[in-house]
Protein backbone atom coordinates (compact mmCIF):
# COMPACT_ATOMS: atom_id res chain seq x y z
CA UNK A 1 0.00 0.00 0.00
CA UNK A 2 1.14 3.43 -1.08
CA UNK A 3 -0.19 4.79 1.99
CA UNK A 4 0.11 8.77 0.85
CA UNK A 5 -1.68 9.80 3.70
CA UNK A 6 -0.04 13.08 4.90
CA UNK A 7 2.30 13.80 8.24
CA UNK A 8 0.89 16.59 10.06
CA UNK A 9 2.83 19.16 11.77
CA UNK A 10 2.16 21.89 13.78
CA UNK A 11 3.37 24.91 15.85
CA UNK A 12 2.09 28.07 17.17
CA UNK A 13 4.00 29.79 14.26
CA UNK A 14 7.09 29.14 11.82
CA UNK A 15 9.45 27.76 14.88
CA UNK A 16 8.15 23.92 14.28
CA UNK A 17 9.50 24.06 10.49
CA UNK A 18 12.97 23.34 12.11
CA UNK A 19 11.37 20.28 12.75
CA UNK A 20 9.68 20.10 9.37
CA UNK A 21 12.61 20.31 7.73
CA UNK A 22 14.59 17.60 9.67
CA UNK A 23 11.48 14.66 8.78
CA UNK A 24 11.70 16.67 5.28
CA UNK A 25 15.37 15.11 5.21
CA UNK A 26 14.82 11.39 6.19
CA UNK A 27 11.66 10.69 4.87
CA UNK A 28 11.54 12.85 1.34
CA UNK A 29 8.42 10.80 -0.21
CA UNK A 30 5.98 11.60 2.49
CA UNK A 31 3.60 14.01 2.32
CA UNK A 32 4.04 16.91 5.02
CA UNK A 33 1.01 19.03 5.91
CA UNK A 34 1.97 22.07 7.98
CA UNK A 35 0.29 24.17 10.10
CA UNK A 36 1.30 27.53 12.10
CA UNK A 37 -1.43 28.70 14.48
CA UNK A 38 0.41 32.30 13.93
CA UNK A 39 -2.80 33.78 15.17
CA UNK A 40 -3.03 32.62 18.25
CA UNK A 41 0.86 33.23 18.69
CA UNK A 42 2.80 33.01 21.19
CA UNK A 43 1.56 30.32 22.99
CA UNK A 44 4.29 30.83 25.86
CA UNK A 45 2.79 33.44 27.85
CA UNK A 46 -1.10 31.55 27.32
CA UNK A 47 -2.75 29.36 29.79
CA UNK A 48 -2.29 25.22 29.52
CA UNK A 49 -6.28 25.11 29.22
CA UNK A 50 -6.16 27.66 26.09
CA UNK A 51 -3.00 25.96 24.61
CA UNK A 52 -4.80 22.46 24.53
CA UNK A 53 -7.90 24.11 23.38
CA UNK A 54 -5.73 25.34 20.18
CA UNK A 55 -3.79 22.44 19.87
CA UNK A 56 -6.96 20.50 19.84
CA UNK A 57 -9.02 22.16 17.34
CA UNK A 58 -5.54 21.63 15.16
CA UNK A 59 -5.55 18.41 15.21
CA UNK A 60 -8.88 17.81 14.14
CA UNK A 61 -8.04 20.00 11.42
CA UNK A 62 -5.09 17.70 10.60
CA UNK A 63 -7.27 14.06 11.12
CA UNK A 64 -10.11 16.26 8.59
CA UNK A 65 -7.17 16.09 6.26
CA UNK A 66 -6.35 12.51 6.40
CA UNK A 67 -3.26 13.12 8.41
CA UNK A 68 -2.19 9.16 9.41
CA UNK A 69 0.61 10.96 11.97
CA UNK A 70 0.59 14.25 14.05
CA UNK A 71 3.60 16.06 15.29
CA UNK A 72 3.39 18.47 18.18
CA UNK A 73 6.00 20.35 16.88
CA UNK A 74 6.08 23.30 19.47
CA UNK A 75 7.50 22.38 23.07
CA UNK A 76 5.25 24.62 24.70
CA UNK A 77 1.96 22.55 23.05
CA UNK A 78 3.71 19.33 24.08
CA UNK A 79 4.25 19.91 27.52
CA UNK A 80 0.83 21.74 28.12
CA UNK A 81 -1.39 19.23 25.68
CA UNK A 82 0.41 16.05 24.32
CA UNK A 83 -0.86 13.66 27.54
CA UNK A 84 -4.56 14.84 27.33
CA UNK A 85 -4.43 14.91 23.30
CA UNK A 86 -2.88 11.03 23.11
CA UNK A 87 -5.71 9.88 25.66
CA UNK A 88 -8.48 11.90 23.28
CA UNK A 89 -7.49 10.43 20.00
CA UNK A 90 -6.50 7.51 18.35
CA UNK A 91 -3.88 8.50 15.93
CA UNK A 92 0.04 8.58 16.95
CA UNK A 93 0.69 12.08 18.29
CA UNK A 94 4.56 12.66 18.94
CA UNK A 95 5.61 15.62 20.63
CA UNK A 96 9.30 17.32 21.71
CA UNK A 97 10.47 18.26 24.71
CA UNK A 98 13.73 19.68 25.66
CA UNK A 99 16.87 17.99 25.18
CA UNK A 100 17.21 17.73 29.04
CA UNK A 101 18.66 14.30 28.84
CA UNK A 102 20.92 14.46 26.06
CA UNK A 103 22.85 17.51 28.23
CA UNK A 104 22.75 15.85 30.82
CA UNK A 105 25.10 12.91 29.48
CA UNK A 106 26.99 15.44 27.71
CA UNK A 107 27.87 18.21 30.10
CA UNK A 108 31.68 18.41 31.62
CA UNK A 109 30.96 20.99 34.42
CA UNK A 110 27.62 19.16 35.43
CA UNK A 111 25.60 22.12 34.75
CA UNK A 112 23.48 22.82 31.76
CA UNK A 113 21.17 25.61 30.87
CA UNK A 114 17.49 25.62 29.47
CA UNK A 115 15.96 28.11 27.04
CA UNK A 116 12.46 28.15 26.86
CA UNK A 117 9.34 29.96 27.04
CA UNK A 118 7.73 31.28 30.24
CA UNK A 119 4.78 28.11 29.52
CA UNK A 120 7.08 25.23 29.47
CA UNK A 121 9.40 25.91 32.05
CA UNK A 122 6.52 26.17 34.79
CA UNK A 123 4.47 23.15 33.36
CA UNK A 124 4.42 20.21 34.99
CA UNK A 125 5.92 18.46 32.51
CA UNK A 126 9.03 20.21 32.10
CA UNK A 127 9.16 19.96 35.84
CA UNK A 128 9.05 16.05 36.35
CA UNK A 129 11.24 16.22 33.01
CA UNK A 130 14.27 18.34 35.10
CA UNK A 131 13.38 16.24 38.75
CA UNK A 132 14.29 13.34 37.26
CA UNK A 133 17.94 14.80 35.94
CA UNK A 134 17.97 17.07 39.13
CA UNK A 135 20.12 14.32 41.16
CA UNK A 136 22.85 13.97 38.61
CA UNK A 137 23.02 17.45 36.91
CA UNK A 138 22.27 21.20 38.13
CA UNK A 139 19.78 22.35 35.52
CA UNK A 140 19.37 26.37 35.45
CA UNK A 141 16.22 27.29 33.43
CA UNK A 142 15.93 30.95 31.88
CA UNK A 143 12.70 32.11 30.30
CA UNK A 144 12.79 33.89 27.18
CA UNK A 145 10.12 36.41 26.49
CA UNK A 146 10.15 38.20 22.94
CA UNK A 147 12.66 36.03 21.26
CA UNK A 148 9.98 33.32 19.99
CA UNK A 149 8.13 36.70 18.50
CA UNK A 150 11.90 38.02 16.65
CA UNK A 151 11.90 34.86 15.24
CA UNK A 152 8.37 35.57 13.75
CA UNK A 153 9.34 38.62 12.35
CA UNK A 154 12.30 36.88 10.73
CA UNK A 155 14.96 39.11 12.56
CA UNK A 156 17.17 36.20 12.56
CA UNK A 157 20.65 38.09 13.21
CA UNK A 158 19.72 41.49 14.11
CA UNK A 159 20.95 44.20 17.16
CA UNK A 160 17.59 43.89 18.97
CA UNK A 161 17.69 39.12 18.74
CA UNK A 162 21.81 39.56 19.54
CA UNK A 163 21.13 41.61 22.25
CA UNK A 164 17.97 39.53 24.01
CA UNK A 165 20.03 36.27 23.03
CA UNK A 166 22.56 37.72 25.25
CA UNK A 167 20.82 38.57 28.04
CA UNK A 168 19.43 35.53 28.24
CA UNK A 169 21.86 33.12 27.68
CA UNK A 170 24.76 35.08 29.36
CA UNK A 171 23.09 34.29 33.08
CA UNK A 172 23.80 30.60 32.36
CA UNK A 173 27.25 30.66 31.26
CA UNK A 174 27.90 32.69 34.37
CA UNK A 175 26.34 29.96 36.74
CA UNK A 176 29.03 27.45 34.78
CA UNK A 177 26.85 25.77 32.32
CA UNK A 178 28.55 24.11 29.57
CA UNK A 179 25.68 23.14 27.55
CA UNK A 180 22.83 25.04 26.61
CA UNK A 181 19.37 23.07 25.65
CA UNK A 182 16.75 24.81 23.73
CA UNK A 183 13.37 24.43 24.82
CA UNK A 184 11.32 26.24 21.66
CA UNK A 185 11.47 25.33 18.24
CA UNK A 186 11.88 28.99 17.07
CA UNK A 187 15.31 29.00 18.90
CA UNK A 188 16.86 26.61 16.00
CA UNK A 189 16.57 29.15 13.54
CA UNK A 190 18.82 31.37 16.11
CA UNK A 191 21.55 29.11 16.59
CA UNK A 192 24.62 31.20 14.99
CA UNK A 193 24.08 33.55 17.18
CA UNK A 194 23.37 31.90 19.94
CA UNK A 195 27.05 30.45 19.04
CA UNK A 196 28.36 33.57 18.92
CA UNK A 197 27.33 34.16 22.29
CA UNK A 198 27.76 31.32 23.95
CA UNK A 199 31.27 30.50 22.53
CA UNK A 200 33.30 27.27 20.97
CA UNK A 201 33.16 25.71 24.24
CA UNK A 202 29.52 25.39 25.20
CA UNK A 203 27.21 22.80 23.23
CA UNK A 204 24.09 24.11 21.88
CA UNK A 205 21.21 20.75 22.60
CA UNK A 206 18.22 20.74 19.77
CA UNK A 207 16.02 17.82 19.80
CA UNK A 208 14.81 18.67 16.20
CA UNK A 209 16.86 15.17 14.04
CA UNK A 210 15.38 13.38 17.24
CA UNK A 211 11.74 14.25 16.86
CA UNK A 212 12.25 13.45 13.05
CA UNK A 213 13.57 9.78 13.77
CA UNK A 214 11.08 9.23 16.27
CA UNK A 215 8.49 9.99 13.76
CA UNK A 216 9.91 7.51 11.05
CA UNK A 217 10.40 4.90 13.89
CA UNK A 218 6.32 5.56 14.77
CA UNK A 219 5.37 5.46 11.57
CA UNK A 220 7.16 2.19 10.68
CA UNK A 221 5.63 0.52 13.78
CA UNK A 222 2.10 1.36 12.86
CA UNK A 223 3.08 0.17 8.98
CA UNK A 224 2.25 3.45 8.19
CA UNK A 225 5.24 4.66 6.08
CA UNK A 226 4.67 5.17 2.63
CA UNK A 227 6.60 2.80 -0.22
CA UNK A 228 5.96 5.41 -2.85
CA UNK A 229 9.09 6.38 -4.70
CA UNK A 230 8.22 10.01 -5.48
CA UNK A 231 9.23 12.93 -3.54
CA UNK A 232 6.41 13.97 -1.24
CA UNK A 233 4.65 17.30 -1.26
CA UNK A 234 4.97 19.91 1.11
CA UNK A 235 1.00 21.61 2.22
CA UNK A 236 1.13 24.97 4.26
CA UNK A 237 -1.46 26.40 6.32
CA UNK A 238 -1.61 29.32 8.60
CA UNK A 239 -4.39 30.74 10.74
CA UNK A 240 -2.92 34.23 10.52
CA UNK A 241 -1.68 36.41 7.65
CA UNK A 242 -1.08 34.25 4.32
CA UNK A 243 0.94 37.14 2.89
CA UNK A 244 2.89 37.16 6.18
CA UNK A 245 3.03 33.17 6.67
CA UNK A 246 4.36 32.89 2.66
CA UNK A 247 7.05 35.40 2.96
CA UNK A 248 8.34 33.68 6.33
CA UNK A 249 8.05 29.95 5.41
CA UNK A 250 9.49 30.89 1.83
CA UNK A 251 12.70 31.82 3.44
CA UNK A 252 12.74 29.47 6.37
CA UNK A 253 11.83 26.27 3.83
CA UNK A 254 14.30 27.57 1.42
CA UNK A 255 11.67 27.61 -1.63
CA UNK A 256 8.71 29.81 -2.64
CA UNK A 257 5.81 28.27 -0.83
CA UNK A 258 1.52 29.00 -1.08
CA UNK A 259 0.49 28.59 1.94
CA UNK A 260 -3.48 28.32 2.68
CA UNK A 261 -5.42 29.69 4.98
CA UNK A 262 -6.99 28.10 8.13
Amino acid sequence: MINRSPIGIFDSGIGGLSIARRIREILPNENLLYIADSAHAPYGEKSESYIYQRSSSIVDFLLEHNAKVVVIACNTATVSSIQKLRTNYSVPIIGVEPGVKPAAFKTRSGIIGVLATTQTLKSNSFNALADSFSSHVKIEVQPCPGLMEQVEVLNLDDDKTEQLIKKYVTPLLARGADNIVLGCTHYAFLVPLIRKIAGPNVEIINTDLAVANETARRLGTANLLTTSTIPGNDEFWSSGSTHVAQKQISLLWGEPVKVLQI
